[in-house]
């Protein structure tokens, strides 16, 4: 006979503290994945997740500002003086060939002076083949004696004197002619035309300015650089250049300066902007068709880039040297915290609580912040709310949520 009864009632009671038990348990271990156990009465500051930095190749890029100018700009003025405006045949954006009409002048007291030049010619070159004729009939009785040695003499002399008058005569038909082929103002160079201060009727000098043109249509970004940095820029280095408006363009560096300005300590670096290469920004950014036009065609295949779209002559812009790329540390952007004009993150222990620790930052690039000191790749590392914490506080750390999975494409 059993001295001990188990009541059935007990019975459930045990069994169901049993299972409560068991299912804390759970709970518990749940919670608390990761994490020691606390000590007793104290509670976490904040929960957070990890991260951790990483080395990866970062590009090495040097920022710098400067003006859009025209590689070279012609100034175009008149080359006849005292003559009439009589048509003009380009204005402003204008973009002309080599050799073609930009402004004409009158010519009619011009084309006077050809014609009387031109008489003058007749007249010299008629006294000259009488004077040849006289010459030949001298040296015919030089021998005989019918003619005295000097009025030998001053035959031949007179057919010398008539012949330097035909060539004067016929120098200033060409004077004539060279100043009636002026009174047609030509382009010395392909371009664009970027002034016209002439008007239709206005009477210039020799001299002049007429129109200013921009040669080829070249356009140049001249950015200023320390002293410094100088040095690690070499003719050819790509840039990547930004307008007020954001469009971008690629350029590729010409010339580094040989002096350095004495004031600022500033040196310029001359880029050329290259056409067509514009990743990114608005469409019209980019080299518009030219609506047949030969001389935009000819420009951008030479590898320059025109006065179009949002980058023209005299405006500012700021742009990227691009200097290669080399390996570097970094960590997300939103584990640094800033405090006192120092940058910090907080570095978790083995027992979860946290050490403020001070870096020294570098370069951006997207998320990712280059960490020149004060951290190691293995340092495990609050990934956000850096801010709400403080050195030493305990906290509970928890998985990283993972990316939504994408919908399978159908």
């Amino acid at each position: 006979m059993n001295r001990f009864q188990t009541h059935p009632r007990a019975l459930g009671l045990l069994l169901a503290a049993l299972a409560m038990a068991g299912l804390a348990l759970l709970a518990a271990r749940s919670n608390a994945a990761g994490n020691e156990a606390a000590p007793a009465g104290v509670k976490p500051a904040l929960t957070v997740t990890l991260t951790q930095a990483r080395v990866s190749v970062l590009p090495l890029k040097l920022s710098a500002n400067g003006n859009v100018v025209a590689w070279q700009e012609a100034i175009i003025g008149a080359e006849v003086n005292g003559l009439r405006v009589q048509e003009l045949n380009a204005g402003i954006g204008d973009q002309v060939q080599k050799g073609q009409l930009l402004a004409t002048f009158a010519a009619e007291g011009v084309q006077a002076d050809v014609a009387l030049a031109r008489a003058a010619l007749m007249e010299a070159t008629a006294a000259a083949t009488d004077a040849a004729a006289n010459a030949v009939r001298a040296r015919a009785v030089q021998s005989s004696g019918a003619l005295s040695a000097q009025q030998i003499d001053q035959l031949l002399t007179a057919e010398l004197m008539a012949k330097a008058r035909v060539a004067s005569a016929q120098a200033q038909l060409d004077t004539q002619q060279l100043r009636l082929s002026h009174t047609r103002l030509l382009a010395p160079d392909s371009g664009i035309v970027s002034a016209r201060s002439a008007s239709v009727g206005a009477v210039v000098g020799a001299g002049v300015e007429m129109f200013r043109l921009i040669r080829q249509g070249r356009l140049e970004w001249r950015a200023e650089v320390t002293a410094t940095e100088l040095g690690r820029i070499k003719a050819g280095t790509p840039v990547l250049m930004t307008a007020p408006d954001g469009t971008q363009a690629r350029g590729r560096v010409r010339m580094v300066a040989p002096t350095v300005d004495a004031q600022t300590r500033n040196g310029l670096i001359y880029v050329d902007i290259l056409p067509g290469q514009f990743p990114a920004g608005p469409p019209q950014g980019k080299l518009a068709p030219s609506g047949g036009s030969p001389v935009r065609e000819a420009l951008s295949k030479s590898g320059v880039a025109t006065s179009v779209g949002a980058f023209k002559p005299g405006m500012f812009a700021r742009g990227e040297f691009e200097l290669g790329s080399n390996s570097a540390m970094s960590v997300l952007q939103t584990a640094l915290v800033v405090r006192d004009g120092f940058n910090y993150v907080f570095r978790v222990g083995a027992d979860k609580h946290v050490v403020q620790v001070k870096v020294q930052t570098g370069r951006m690039l997207g998320d990712q912040v280059e960490i020149l000191s004060g951290i190691k790749p293995e340092d495990k590392l609050v990934a956000t709310g850096g801010g709400f914490l403080s050195d030493g506080d305990l906290v509970r750390v928890v998985e990283a949520a993972a990316p939504p999975a994408k919908p399978a494409s159908k």
